[in-house]
C-alpha cells in the first residue's frame, strides 16, 4: 500500500458512494488507474464491503448496551456452536474475543429496556455453553463509528 491507497481509504471511508471520477479528481490519478486501485483494494480484503449506516433511533432501535460475556469452562469446546448462535441473532450488531474476566464483548441494539431484557434473559442465556453476562447500558453516543486512522508506518 501506497500513498495513494490510503488517500483512496480516506475518501471511501468519509462517503463510501463516492464516485471514481470523484476519487480519482481528488488524488489526481485518471479515473482507470483509480479503479485499478479499488478493485485490487477489494480484492485484497482491505476494502471489506461497502454499507450504509443507519440511525439506530431512526429506526425504533433506542437502546444500544455493550453485554460481556462468558462462557461455561466445561463446555468450552461447543465455543465456536456459540459463536454460530451469536452470528445469528440480529440484535448483536457487533462481537470480540476478549481477555479478561469475560471471554466476549457484545454490542447489542434493542427498541426498548423490556425488549433488551428479554433478549438478554430469554434468549442469549438460554445458549447452551453461556455462563453468564454483564451488561451495560449506552446512554450517549459520543463518537459513532468512524473511518480508520490509516498509516502507511504501522510497524
Amino acid at each position: 500500500m501506497d500513498k495513494l491507497d490510503v488517500k483512496i481509504l480516506e475518501l471511501l471511508q468519509q462517503d463510501g458512494r463516492m464516485s471514481n471520477v470523484d476519487i480519482s479528481e481528488n488524488i489526481h490519478l485518471s479515473p482507470p488507474q483509480c479503479l485499478r486501485r479499488v478493485r485490487v483494494l477489494e480484492e485484497q480484503g482491505v476494502i471489506r464491503r461497502y454499507a450504509a449506516l443507519v440511525a439506530p433511533s431512526a429506526v425504533g432501535l433506542d437502546v444500544t448496551a455493550f453485554v460481556a460475556l462468558s462462557l461455561d469452562r466445561a463446555q468450552f469446546k461447543q465455543v465456536r456452536e456459540v459463536e454460530s448462535v451469536i452470528r445469528a441473532f440480529p440484535e448483536i450488531v457487533e462481537c470480540y474475543t476478549i481477555s479478561g474476566d469475560f471471554d466476549y464483548l457484545l454490542k447489542v441494539v434493542s427498541h426498548d429496556l423490556k425488549s433488551l431484557s428479554h433478549f438478554l434473559t430469554d434468549r442469549l442465556m438460554q445458549v447452551p455453553g453461556v455462563a453468564g453476562l454483564r451488561s451495560m447500558i449506552c446512554l450517549e453516543e459520543v463518537k459513532p463509528l468512524s473511518g480508520l486512522p490509516i498509516k502507511l508506518d504501522h510497524h
